[in-house]
């Protein structure tokens, strides 16, 4: 049997469901259309999520300081002043915060992995993140979990290793992490060395591939140089959700051993449950600003929150409130930016003009695009033929990171099925090329949530392609 590499099988077997563009226009409120169900209870002794929320804090507060800065420093000083075009000035930062500039690079690259800044063409703006910092927890955890799932790109994988052993490990990790956290205190190294080696075998026994000795091509089948390879890739993966916070490595009777943190605990048993953290919101929103009412309505379904929408709207005059929805649609929110426009085609006529001014917006321009195909009599299935297919790709990643941020991981594998390319290459292509300020944080929750091992391997290196600026 011979071996084949990851992309000509990716290329192979992972054809899309081709379906009508008009699948995006569901996709939109795919987010709005959430099952209702009790939550799990966290295992006994896991933290209230307010302690969570401090932990992670704790983990970020770098992070948080540097992206804090950042966004200061980009404002004119003066009037005539335009806004700097530069994503960081490190050696400022380093001065002006007390940091060495290993420590500023750290920090800014955690920062946007977790979605506290996002990179706008030459421009970093705050991320809708840091602006709810300090007074939403769910958003703290977020961003801490969206660290979390990048970990194997906050730490540089070990040199001279072929990249396929490396994918391989991080592949295997998950199972990893389900004995830490089932066993419910430390484990000895050598016992997560073993479970990783039989995970990888497990792996390649699925995928029917054959090794190739003396392979170094980064393909899937080429293997780290004997035990110590992969112990040496072990001891890195431990690291590096050490250093998210995820773990924490120490020496006990029978050696090193591995204990997941309370954080690393409590998201472990998220993913295992597949649950969504996001808080819900009461109805009754009319005297809430524009972003707390959308907030509030995020749980209903369409036809009671147009109920909310229109109670809102009539305690209000729609030039002020048509602005505020369109104000909040600029935010980084993907979630309140589609509710936004749910919210404006309550209001029909009076909000044309603004809406035709949004278009010219890149953010806003597939949504404003959709809702003047409506409002001029399309019919809201065949509304995004007006899409280009860039426009297209846009909101397809838009309406991703409101799924990864407010949605469960399992809408995230079914959002797939709305892209209007057949494959996923070349999705991912598209992807990489449309230039969204999300796509790194998209792609890394894509590639977790997926269960097919070598579509999520592609998905993971176009994520690290997309993070290091690579083709």
């Amino acid at each position: 049997m011979t071996s084949r590499k990851p992309d000509e099988h990716l290329a192979r077997n992972s054809r899309l469901r081709l379906v009508r563009p008009r699948a995006l226009a569901t996709a939109r409120r795919a987010v709005t259309n959430r099952r209702t169900r009790p939550a799990p209870r966290p295992p006994e002794g896991t933290p209230p999520r307010a302690e969570l929320a401090r932990q992670a804090r704790t983990v970020l507060a770098d992070a948080v300081r540097i992206a804090r800065w950042a966004a200061l420093d980009a404002e004119p000083r003066t009037a005539a002043e335009p806004r700097r075009r530069t994503f960081l000035d490190q050696e400022r930062a380093a001065a002006a915060l007390d940091l060495t500039p290993g420590q500023i690079r750290a920090g800014w690259d955690r920062a946007r992995l977790a979605g506290l800044v996002e990179l706008h063409g030459g421009t970093a703006r705050p991320g809708w993140r840091l602006h709810a910092w300090d007074r939403d927890d769910s958003a703290v955890l977020r961003g801490w979990v969206a660290l979390f799932d990048a970990w194997s790109l906050v730490h540089p994988a070990p040199d001279g290793v072929a990249p396929g052993a490396v994918a391989e490990v991080v592949e295997a990790v998950p199972q990893v992490l389900s004995l830490l956290q089932l066993s419910a205190g430390p484990v000895v190294v050598p016992a997560l060395l073993d479970l990783l080696g039989q995970r990888v075998d497990e792996l390649r026994e699925e995928r029917c591939e054959v090794p190739v000795e003396g392979a170094t091509d980064g393909t899937a089948t080429a293997t780290p140089a004997g035990p110590d390879g992969r112990a040496a890739l072990l001891d890195w993966a431990l690291e590096g959700l050490a250093d998210v916070g995820a773990l924490t490595l120490g020496e006990g009777p029978d050696g090193r051993q591995a204990t997941l943190t309370p954080l690393g605990n409590w998201a472990v048993w998220v993913k295992l449950e597949q649950i969504c953290v996001a808080a819900q919101s009461p109805a009754g929103n009319i005297e809430q600003s524009a972003e707390d009412m959308l907030r509030g309505c995020a749980g209903l379904t369409p036809g009671p929150a147009r109920d909310e929408y229109r109670a809102w709207l009539a305690a209000r005059t729609l030039s002020s409130a048509v602005a505020e929805l369109i104000a909040v649609a600029r935010g980084e929110d993907a979630l309140l930016r589609g509710l936004a426009f749910e919210a404006l085609r309550v209001v029909g006529a009076p909000a044309e003009a603004e809406v035709r001014a949004a278009a010219e917006e890149i953010s806003l321009r597939p949504y404003a695009l959709l809702w003047l195909a409506e409002y001029e009599g399309a019919d809201p299935d065949d509304a995004p033929e007006v899409l280009t297919r860039e426009e297209a790709t846009w909101l397809w990643v838009d309406t991703a990171a409101a799924v990864a941020d407010h949605g469960e991981s399992t809408l995230l594998v079914r959002h797939l099925e709305s892209a209007v390319q057949g494959t996923v290459p070349a999705l991912l292509d598209e992807v990489r090329a449309v230039g969204h300020p999300r796509t790194v944080q998209v792609l890394v929750a894509l590639a977790a949530a997926h269960p097919d091992p070598a579509l999520a391997k592609a998905v993971r290196r176009a994520a690290f392609q997309v993070h290091t600026g690579g083709a």
